[in-house]
């Protein structure tokens, strides 16, 4: 099996032009003058590379791999072992905690083994609870930190999934499904039956990483969609770096709720040099299904089960489709798998096209052979585009920045998009020689059409994998459904026209009518008056909050086979469902800040104060009874 990788080869690119990129990155302050980078990408065959890090005590567990300018990565085992797949020419990053990292090219070699060696990082000064700066060498505790820069190398909807790979003792679990959600876990599951989500912190103040899918989704089971996490609304081009706090000493000034630990996000807040800076970023990415994990299909035998249900000679319906008096031999439409009789390109035979007056096969017969447009050709190429600008300024009192970030996906299905569109505004101003306010707002929209519907049943996804017949021909279907805009499916119940489906609809009937959308306007904001009294005394006063809207709305078109409907309700074939859902946190923070040295050799530093925190959240989900009375 031959896999494929990207090389990256930057060109010179003015802004007028078209502007279509996998990584541009331009700054510059006060000219007017705009050069961007192009990315041409070649795909090269990619080989399995392994090895064993250690430092001078031996082998060194949980080190972090990852093929640098890339999300791809592992870490190693308990005995310092790892293993990855990369191309010759990637560059990999080992990191470690109190270790010098270290780069390796992959070369003709497979085997990769590393030497660490000890590092001043101890001496860096790191950002801890309720953004509090400390000097890395005088924590008690574990931590680590992640360069904004690192997160957006990799464009991606989440920028939760960009960590995979570059901090240790952090799992991340992502799923490809387009906005899915995604599972953080730090230093291990600490419970069975609660949650085990990480807390996440934007300058020093916690914000929402709601689920708010529901139980029958996390159950797997059908006809539930998958709406992401809340978290996923962070901008990474706003992220100057991330600190993990994994133990419980580097995250009890957060009380129970960041018992798993805390993802904590520093935000940028513009620059230090005076005069206006401008950051362009740009790119796109695309996708494409990996056809090694879908299903391999036999193209000897149609539609039916054999001796399975009917006798070992049951091949066929006798029905008279024609009207001519006659009977004719027809394929076994009402089945949904594909151990029926052999192809056979000489054979003519009445096939689900053959029912519907619309249709260009309409009683006719057509040859009995494997359809040329598989499953396989139902999925779309994935686009994302990513385009962002922001300005910066510095000047004697302070400095501000402003940024807009617009995220436009379409999907691997048919129907499918989410977009993002998301403006924040950061700055900080010395009010007098004592005095400093900082402040941080950001609004995010967020639009979501055609998610997937996830578990079991009533998945197009399943139904491809498991329940199918070969010799029907995906094009004729999307042919059919754009004609008429009628469920006409390869599945239906009798072979008169009009039929209803019995097991399956017309899989862009069910991409088209019976879609889902949602969307959520989201507003994160804080600001803070922090007084110096004293060279080694201040006071800190902060009002923050996380506020959001968010509607789901779920349907099922009239004529559609019945399927789960919504968090409550059983098998309907129609009807319409929405979700309601309003979230707001506000913190008030009131703090005394000590930080004096006693001696030339010692120092004390201390926080005082104290919180309150206000939390609302409402959520209605309502539906229609009995279907819908009209077609939608």
């Amino acid at each position: 099996m031959t896999k494929i990788s990207f090389i990256n080869i930057n060109l010179g690119l003015l802004l007028n032009l078209i502007q279509i990129t996998n990584m541009m990155k331009t700054k510059f302050n006060g000219i007017l003058t705009l050069l961007l980078a192009f990315t041409v990408q070649f795909a090269f065959a990619q080989k399995t590379v392994s090895g064993t890090v250690s430092d001078d005590s031996g082998a060194l567990p949980g080190v972090s791999v990852l093929i640098k300018g890339t999300s791809t990565g592992a870490e190693t085992d308990f005995d310092g072992r790892y293993t990855l797949t990369a191309s010759e020419g990637d560059v990999l990053q080992f990191s470690y905690v109190g270790m010098e990292a270290v780069f390796k090219t992959v070369g003709s070699t497979n085997i990769i083994d590393v030497l660490m060696a000890g590092s001043n990082i101890l001496d860096e000064v790191v950002v801890t609870a309720l953004g509090i700066s400390r000097d890395k060498k005088s924590l008690g505790y574990a931590t680590q930190e992640v360069k904004g820069d690192d997160i957006t190398n990799s464009k991606s909807g989440n920028f939760i999934n960009a960590l995979s790979g570059k901090a240790s003792g952090i799992q991340i679990r992502k799923n490809n499904n387009m906005g899915g959600s995604t599972n953080v876990v730090i230093r291990g599951n600490a419970s069975l039956t609660g949650s085990n989500q990480a807390l996440f912190v934007i300058d020093g103040v916690p914000i929402s990483n709601m689920n708010s899918n529901s139980d029958g989704q996390a159950q797997a089971s059908g006809g539930y969609y998958d709406y992401g996490n809340t978290a996923s609304d962070i901008n990474p081009e706003d992220i100057e770096s991330i600190n993990i706090l994994k133990g419980a000493a580097a995250s009890a000034l957060y009380g129970s709720r960041a018992a798993n630990g805390v993802v904590m996000i520093t935000t940028k807040k513009g620059g230090n040099a005076k005069g206006v800076g401008i950051t362009v970023n740009s790119g796109v990415t695309l996708g494409k299904i990996d056809t090694s994990t879908f299903a391999k299909y036999q193209t000897q035998y149609g539609a039916g089960y054999g001796h399975y249900y009917d006798g070992p000679d049951a091949h066929w319906y006798i029905e008279d489709v024609t009207g001519d008096g006659n009977d004719d031999q027809v394929a076994l439409y009402t089945e949904d798998g594909s151990y029926g009789a052999a192809f056979d390109p000489n054979l003519m035979v009445y096939q689900w096209d053959s029912f519907d007056p619309d249709s260009p096969n309409y009683r006719t017969a057509t040859p009995w052979i494997n359809a040329e447009n598989g499953p396989i050709t139902f999925f779309e190429t994935p686009i994302t585009y990513t385009n962002s600008v922001s300005f910066d300024k510095g000047f004697d009192e302070g400095s501000y920045r402003l940024n807009y970030t617009n995220f436009d996906q379409s999907g691997l299905m048919p129907n499918s998009s989410l977009k993002k569109h998301n403006f924040s505004f950061s700055g900080t101003f010395d009010l007098n020689s004592k005095l400093t306010a900082t402040g941080y707002a950001n609004y995010v929209r967020t639009d979501g059409l055609g998610r997937n519907s996830t578990g079991y049943n009533d998945n197009i996804i399943g139904m491809f994998k498991q329940w199918w017949q070969t010799n029907v021909d995906l094009k004729q279907q999307k042919d059919i459904y754009f004609a008429t805009d009628r469920n006409v499916t390869w599945n239906p119940a009798t072979s008169a026209s009009g039929s209803a489906p019995i097991f399956w609809d017309n899989p862009y009937w069910t991409r088209y009518e019976n879609f889902q959308d949602d969307y959520r306007d989201r507003i994160i904001g804080n600001v803070s008056l922090n007084y110096k009294l004293n060279d080694w005394l201040s006071v800190m006063g902060r009002v923050a909050t996380d506020t959001y809207s968010e509607l789901q709305q779920e349907r099922r078109a009239n004529g559609s086979v019945p399927g789960n409907f919504g968090i409550s309700r059983g098998d309907v074939d129609s009807g319409y469902g929405r979700r309601d859902i309003q979230n707001k946190e506000t913190n008030y923070d009131l703090m005394l800040n000590y930080d004096k040295n006693l001696t030339d050799k010692i120092n004390l530093k201390g926080v005082l104060g104290t919180n309150i925190r206000r939390n609302h959240l409402q959520s209605v989900y309502a539906s229609t009874s009995g279907g819908l009375s009209v077609p939608q």
